[in-house]
């Protein structure tokens, strides 16, 4: 039998920079999915490890693909529009999510998903930007125009971690918002990642649309010296983990995955963990003595969480060129922490 041809699957872009909490919203609205309904999460991350991944690994009704090593926009623009094809064809989902990286600019996927080749398949949704209200206490951010133009692209934000901003900064963050040259429809507050009922997937309504979209010149750059498709993902053996390194739009990205096998000490891991850079994005993933545990590095000390992944162990870092540490130095002090 033929299969009904895929018409009119709602889409939600969910934007904002590095740490802002964009996977943290997308848990809680997967942890409201209507029953039944089968959904896609397409995840877009700087590093080429890929972790975003992992933490939203270990649903059967939810299927996440990622899409790691560069930006949609520019360093993955050849692949997106086949990958796209291949994920709906296969998974035919009711509803779609799509992540960009933080670094990336949301203007080459808005142009896909608005243009020809998903008329009639997608349906855009609301584009969603998240923002730390703190983050807007660095001028560097302020001023740093992909940054400025995924909030001003988005029909909505969500002001992520107003559990640890002052009221002042959450304020300062509304006046900035509005002053910019968008067409915000609404400002929320999503303290832990979490929206008001009226803000998810089911109640969202279309995206505005504007009239072309750009991008700037960083990442026309890397779109015109793109090669394509990423390398294919090499696979840890025990005793011998694969390190990733990338390096584009000022960030620089460190990242390992080791063997399933391989089992780590809690403690230790956290230590060493806790001792990186403060300005460093951290985000892991480890098979530990007491079972698997997730990491999620925004500002100061995060919690680990349980885990459901278990193809392997990962880390990524991403921060500015310098701030990271020694690779080989790391590397060695992370193979101590093995059990």
């Amino acid at each position: 039998m033929t299969p009904t041809p895929l018409a009119d699957i709602p889409v939600h872009v969910v934007t904002g920079f590095l740490g802002g909490g964009k996977s943290s919203l997308i848990r809680h609205w997967l942890a409201g999915k209507p029953a039944g309904e089968r959904w896609a999460v397409l995840i877009n991350e700087f590093g080429r490890v890929g972790i975003d991944q992992a933490l939203l690994a270990g649903r059967d009704d939810v299927v996440v693909k990622a899409l790691p090593g560069g930006c949609l926009c520019c360093q993955l623009a050849v692949v997106l529009k086949a990958t796209l094809v291949e994920l709906l064809r296969r998974e035919r989902p009711d509803r779609l999510i799509i992540e960009p990286s933080g670094l990336g600019h949301p203007g080459g996927l808005l142009e896909l998903l608005r243009g020809e080749a998903f008329a009639d398949v997608l349906r855009l949704q609301e584009v969603i930007a998240v923002l730390d209200p703190r983050r807007l206490d660095d001028p560097r951010a302020r001023h740093h125009q992909t940054f400025r133009d995924q909030l001003a692209l988005a029909d909505g934000v969500a002001l992520t971690m107003t559990d640890l901003a002052s009221a002042a900064q959450v304020a300062a963050a509304r006046r900035w918002i509005a002053e910019l040259d968008g067409a915000v429809a609404w400002i929320e507050e999503a303290p832990h990642g979490r929206l008001p009922d009226a803000r998810r997937p089911a109640s969202a309504g279309r995206h505005q649309l504007g009239g072309m979209v750009y991008r700037p010149a960083a990442h026309r750059a890397l779109l015109e010296a793109s090669g394509g498709a990423p390398d294919g993902e090499r696979s840890p053996m025990p005793g011998a983990p694969v390190r990733e390194t990338g390096r584009a739009l000022d960030h620089v990205s460190l990242g390992w995955r080791w063997h399933a096998e391989e089992v780590f000490s809690r403690p230790a891991l956290e230590a060493c963990l806790a001792a990186l850079p403060a300005g460093v994005r951290v985000k892991g993933v480890f098979h530990a003595a007491d079972g698997w545990w997730s990491y999620n590095r925004v500002e100061g000390d995060e919690p680990a969480v349980p885990s459901d992944w278990r193809r392997d162990s990962r880390l990524e870092l991403i921060g500015a060129p310098g701030t990271l540490p020694d690779a080989e130095a790391l590397e060695a002090e992370l193979a101590g922490c093995r059990v």
